[in-house]
């Protein structure tokens, strides 16, 4: 949380969203270069290089204990690297840059609020604190679907709804960049669904996003690109859709098991591989069409679901066995 006593160091004009970024505009956002932090032994971050351009929607994404809170700290300058350079808007996150934390916007997963005050009173405090106009408040309410319960106090709201105040939390002050720790944990299909448009608009409006996430759908639709951590390293790191067209053409067609026998799938000419799942017969294939058409002559095509590769298959494939022993990118 940002603290009153850092807030000096920046204007006294309240701030309002039809101000320009501070800070020069030229350069990427956030830039890495073999980045190291250990723990002991243990090394939490092993030679990170990337760079965030500004207005990118950039996802890091990997299992627990993979790096990515340690790194996303690193860039908020709440931890140090042991070694590499970091620049966050062309300046250093560490030492704490006061001057820095004005133009960030940061939810994680474990909030602070002050629960006694009603959501309104919440965000208006933040607000105050960052020296904004009086409405921000209220705009950063409206931005994640919490108007209604501006009056109930904080204690008293839904996780769900506790979950949507951290994020407009990070967002009252309208930062460059926004960094955002599993924003849609708690919540429902709806809202989950209803703060991607928020997200969207976001980036519409020139803030670059840094968001981990296990909700690979959600990557997969949201991030320009992203990056994907194993054991401290990047294993991969490029838009959703061509590590999709890199993982291969293979096509997964589910047929209700009932229809059709494993023996018979196959038989089929162009079948690679018959797995079961659930209720359904899993059929493998490079030549989808031809599998398809031998499918409807035998037991028709109602029932029969057609998947293709996934930034899911992508991450499973990266994260499964033996994905520690990756080579760096």
């Amino acid at each position: 949380m940002f603290h009153p006593k850092e807030s000096s160091m920046t204007s006294t004009a309240p701030r309002t969203p039809h101000d320009p970024p501070a800070g020069p505009s030229a350069g990427p956002a956030v830039a890495l270069s073999d980045v190291h932090k250990a723990y002991g032994a243990t090394r939490a971050v092993d030679g990170v290089s990337l760079t965030v351009e500004r207005g990118e929607f950039f996802g890091l994404l990997g299992p627990n204990g993979a790096g990515k809170t340690t790194l996303v700290e690193i860039m908020e300058g709440q931890r140090r690297a042991d070694s590499g350079t970091v620049a966050v808007l062309g300046e250093s996150p560490w030492p704490r840059n006061t001057a820095l934390l004005p133009r960030l916007g940061v939810q994680t997963q474990a909030s602070s609020f002050f629960v006694r005050l009603t959501a309104r009173e919440h965000l208006a405090t933040m607000a105050a604190l960052y020296r904004c106009d009086s409405a921000a408040a209220e705009r950063a309410l409206a931005s994640v679907g919490l108007t209604e319960q501006g009056g109930t106090r904080v204690d008293d709201l839904s996780g769900g709804q506790r979950q949507r105040l951290a994020i407009a939390s990070a967002l009252v002050h309208d930062p460059e960049l926004i960094f955002l720790d599993e924003p849609t944990a708690s919540l429902d299909p709806q809202a989950r669904r209803s703060l991607w448009q928020v997200l969207r608009d976001l980036k519409g409006r020139g803030r670059t996003i840094v968001y981990t996430t296990h909700h690979l759908d959600e990557a997969e639709a949201l991030c320009d690109r992203v990056a994907i951590m194993v054991a401290g390293r990047v294993a991969a790191l490029d838009s959703p859709g061509r590590l999709i067209a890199a993982a291969g053409p293979t096509t997964r067609l589910l047929v209700p098991a009932d229809r059709l026998t494993p023996e018979q799938a196959r038989a089929m000419e162009g079948v690679d591989r018959v797995t079961e799942e659930g209720g359904s017969l899993v059929l493998e294939t490079l030549a989808a069409g031809r599998v398809l058409a031998a499918v409807d002559a035998i037991a028709g095509l109602q029932g029969v679901q057609t998947r293709t590769a996934s930034l899911e298959d992508v991450y499973l494939d990266l994260t499964g066995a033996g994905a520690a022993d990756a080579p760096r990118p």
